[in-house]
């Protein structure tokens, strides 16, 4: 399902204006056809994020609203979805930082949906756990309990544990879009290149290996949707490139 596109601006939101959710419905256990729905909501009745929102309209105007959220900290990705054409989290999106105030939520663009606004990620997940997403070592750590590293190969990884697998990247991808039953797609590649790099890693080759897929990592054409759409600001399109670059290298 591709994100909407929206034409026409209004005031932007402030505390204590009413703005309009315009929210996607859709519920397979019914015979309605997939649709919007409209709720206007007084922003001083809420707290200030999209996901304050969707809270107040859930318990307070449409308790069958669906969506996914755990921890409202930015952590868990669980509420990742589509606001203001731009994909998210609905738990770190302020409604004044919105465009306007007639404001559109949809799920994560071309997944499967569940239900509102829960898109089906069991092929996203399957995809970064096909990459053995552990540490793999054969030889003994040398202090006979953990394999040590220093602070200047720690720093390496910088950029690449703050993923939360919110598949915000993935989604705001045309690549993935049309290509994600073999394409790997920014996030799964971001976590691969995390252990690439890990220097207590020893299955660099075989990593690798399972990358150098026409498919599988040459998809990505560097459209760099995927940067701009991170709320974590991390850069897949960059590790996507040093892979590329690896893979050149061994072959020299």
């Amino acid at each position: 399902m591709a994100a909407p596109s929206r034409s026409g601006s209004a005031a932007v939101p402030t505390l204590g204006t009413t703005v309009q959710f315009e929210i996607y419905r859709y519920d397979p256990d019914s015979d309605q056809a997939p649709r919007t729905q409209t709720y206007e909501v007084d922003t001083a009745e809420c707290g200030p994020m999209v996901l304050d929102a969707l809270l107040h309209i859930k318990n307070r105007m449409d308790g069958g609203l669906t969506f996914r959220r755990s921890c409202r900290e930015g952590v868990c990705g669980s509420c990742a979805m589509n606001i203001d054409g731009v994909n998210t989290l609905a738990c770190t999106k302020a409604t004044a930082d919105c465009r306007s105030t007639h404001v559109r939520i949809f799920p994560l663009p071309h997944q499967e949906v569940i239900k509102d606004l829960v898109p089906d990620l069991t092929h996203f997940y399957a995809q970064y756990a096909a990459l053995e997403p552990w540490l793999k070592t054969e030889t003994p750590p040398p202090s006979g309990r953990e394999h040590r590293q220093s602070k200047e190969d720690r720093n390496q990884l910088d950029g690449h544990y703050e993923c939360i697998m919110c598949a915000c990247c993935s989604t705001s991808c045309p690549s993935y879009w049309w290509n994600s039953d073999r394409f790997f797609g920014p996030a799964t590649l971001l976590a691969a290149h995390r252990w690439i790099i890990d220097s207590r890693d020893e299955s660099v080759g075989e990593r690798l290996d399972q990358l150098e897929d026409p498919f599988r990592l040459y998809r990505c054409h560097t459209i760099m949707n995927c940067t701009s759409a991170c709320p974590k600001g991390l850069n897949p399109a960059k590790a996507i490139a040093d892979i590329k670059k690896r893979l050149v290298q061994r072959h020299l």
